[in-house]
């Protein structure tokens, strides 16, 4: 029988042997640069108009019809617990596929601005600090040195739970 400790031990050791350097597509939420590996992204849109979806969390904005395909779209501000906004003409859609309980999903995340795509090395790539056992930073590859300032790298797998996955996967 696993301890939590072992399994905590474990899902680091998972965590680190990530290859975490490369492309990445960087974007902003409030203040805020985060990055995603372009091997995830499959396509960046403009905002659109978003099929509402009942009794859904707030988060989830509903569905969109890409080329024939419904695919679920989130608020990656509202998701981080970050307060709401307007979009705006900068606002988009990076369409991104994930790992699912029921296979790989294509899941729209609506963001405030995409920046730019940097190759990011291996020396400018920290690790996730430690903000206390209770905290779950599992969705955090790492932390990008860039200048004066700092790119949070996401998992975009992680970045949903099992049950956040759950409800997207029966909105598609």
């Amino acid at each position: 029988m696993r301890t939590i400790e072992s399994a905590e031990r474990m899902d680091r050791t998972v965590k680190t042997a990530i290859p975490k350097e490369g492309k990445y597509l960087t974007f902003t939420l409030a203040a805020e640069e985060y990055g995603i590996s372009i091997l995830k992204i499959k396509e960046i849109i403009g905002m659109m108009s978003v099929t509402s979806m009942p009794r859904m969390p707030d988060y989830v904005k509903g569905v969109i019809n890409l080329r024939g395909k419904v695919i679920p779209v989130i608020d990656l501000r509202l998701s981080f617990r970050m307060p709401a906004r307007d979009y705006t003409e900068r606002t988009c859609i990076i369409v991104v596929e994930i790992e699912g309980q029921v296979g790989t999903v294509k899941i729209g995340i609506v963001v405030d601005a995409v920046s730019e795509v940097l190759n990011i090395k291996p020396e400018d790539i920290e690790e996730t600090p430690a903000f206390g056992t209770r905290l779950n930073t599992d969705y955090i590859l790492g932390m990008s040195k860039m200048g004066s300032g700092v790119k949070i790298l996401l998992d975009i797998d992680r970045v949903l739970s099992a049950d956040d996955m759950w409800v997207l996967e029966q909105a598609a």
